[in-house]
């Protein structure tokens, strides 16, 4: 579930901040969202990426034992050390190991004491607000040199259909949520378009750099970093980079403190080194089952199945159940390109769940062939010996041939005329059962 709620709530939040910024004059902004599993790298790994490429980020080490913890510490011969357990799940700092210590993000400025908090961090389950309720364990612990920061910035580089291209945005009001920003301060949003084919301009960056509030040298040295940051954007197929903070210090340093990037999934073919370092430790057993044969699965706290293509109808259909006085048990897209084995596999996936009580399948065929779901369907049932209600809404290509496999297959399967019908269809399966 918290999966699933942690994409609602982010794709929720990027809308959030694309809609208040397109109600200023004359900017205009669309997202497209992909079926495709979001690749997830841990905070390390992006660190590592925007460092192989210029961009200036704290000095750090990567520990797998309290050990190594240490000598890290030592290594990095820093004023102050913060110590970061590695987890995909937010929230972080307030989190609570099953070890009893509190927190995933600590400050020392003694390496011993590294050492310590790194043997009750490593090998122990940390609880946050995002994980599942027993936590998530902890690998890894990166280790890192702590700097003061005297002033936080935003900024960001996203893909823009509306502009056919990437664009900047950025606020001098940064280490905050930027969506609090643009609602109360829209003002204090900055957008600035990118030439696809000439990239950052010297006097863009220049400009973001001002109207971030850079000064003296400091301006200079933040425009080189935004064309740095811009460099990567492309170099690693991202359709997005945020950098929350993108901060300067007392020194008189620009960095980049903590940042989120979220990559094309239709470039892993160029992209392997990146894509392979996806870290799918913390998924469900099940997600990671499907994505060997291509499906994108997650578990939530229902009894009706949803079988779906397409990641929008998958939200739609869950909703839907949800409004017929269902509970969904979970989000599968089987995506375009649909095989007959996939369609067994989703199936044998989906009957797995001891929760499932019912399955409701929902396809609209436009690339998808109705009658390889049909056909699908049918081996799935008899080689499975399905135990449990099905509901079927198939519409769009070959449906007539789709239908006619169904109703000739003399197995007990429901068909539904529309979603609303296969909603309530579904519903009142498990409520007579």
């Amino acid at each position: 579930m918290n999966n699933l709620y942690t994409l609602y709530v982010e794709v929720g939040k990027l809308f959030l901040l694309l809609l208040l910024l397109d109600s200023w004059p004359h900017w205009s902004f669309a997202v497209q969202l992909t079926p495709r599993r979001w690749l997830n790298l841990q905070e390390y790994q992006s660190k590592k990426l925007m460092a192989d490429h210029g961009v200036t980020v704290q000095r750090f080490f990567v520990a797998d034992s309290a050990n190594d913890a240490l000598e890290a510490a030592k290594r990095l011969k820093a004023t102050e050390i913060v110590l970061k357990a590695q987890i995909l799940a937010g929230g972080r700092g307030k989190g609570v190991f099953n070890s009893g210590l509190k927190g995933g993000v600590h400050l020392t400025k003694d390496p011993k004491v590294v050492g310590q908090l790194a043997e009750q961090m490593i090998g122990y389950n940390l609880t946050t607000k995002q994980t599942p309720k027993d936590g998530v364990k902890v690998k890894k612990v990166m280790v890192a040199e702590a700097l003061n920061i005297s002033r936080e910035t935003y900024f960001a580089i996203l893909m823009d259909r509306a502009c056919n291209g990437p664009v900047m945005v950025g606020s001098p009001q940064g280490g905050v949520d930027i969506e609090e920003v643009a609602a109360t301060s829209p003002e204090l949003i900055f957008k600035e378009e990118i030439d696809i084919f000439e990239g950052v301009k010297d006097n863009q960056a220049l400009q973001m750099a001002e109207n971030l509030g850079f000064k003296g040298p400091l301006q200079q040295q933040a425009a080189d970093q935004i064309k740095k940051l811009y460099n990567l954007f492309l170099k690693i197929d991202a359709t997005q980079v945020e950098v929350n903070p993108f901060g300067e210090t007392p020194e008189g340093q620009v960095v980049c403190f903590d940042a989120k990037i979220n990559f094309d999934d239709n470039a892993e073919f160029r992209q392997k080194e990146i894509f392979a370092m996806d870290d799918k430790s913390e998924n469900e057993p099940m997600e990671n089952e499907a994505a060997k044969y291509d499906l994108k699965y997650i578990g939530l706290d229902g009894n009706i199945a949803c079988f779906v293509n397409g990641a929008g109808l998958a939200m739609a259909t869950c909703d839907i159940i949800s409004l017929n006085g269902g509970k969904p048990a979970n989000f599968l897209d089987l995506g375009g390109g649909v095989k007959e084995a996939q369609v067994y596999q989703a199936f044998k996936l989906l009957t797995a769940d001891p929760k499932v009580e019912a399955i409701l399948v929902n396809i609209f065929g436009g690339i998808v062939n109705c009658a390889i779901i049909a056909n699908g369907i049918t081996k799935a049932c008899r080689e499975l010996e399905l135990k449990v209600p099905l509901v079927v809404r198939l519409e769009g290509t070959n449906v007539h041939e789709a239908q006619r496999i169904l109703n000739e297959s003399g197995l007990p399967i429901t068909s539904a005329r529309d979603l609303e019908d296969a909603a309530k269809k579904a519903v009142a399966s498990v409520e007579n059962k």
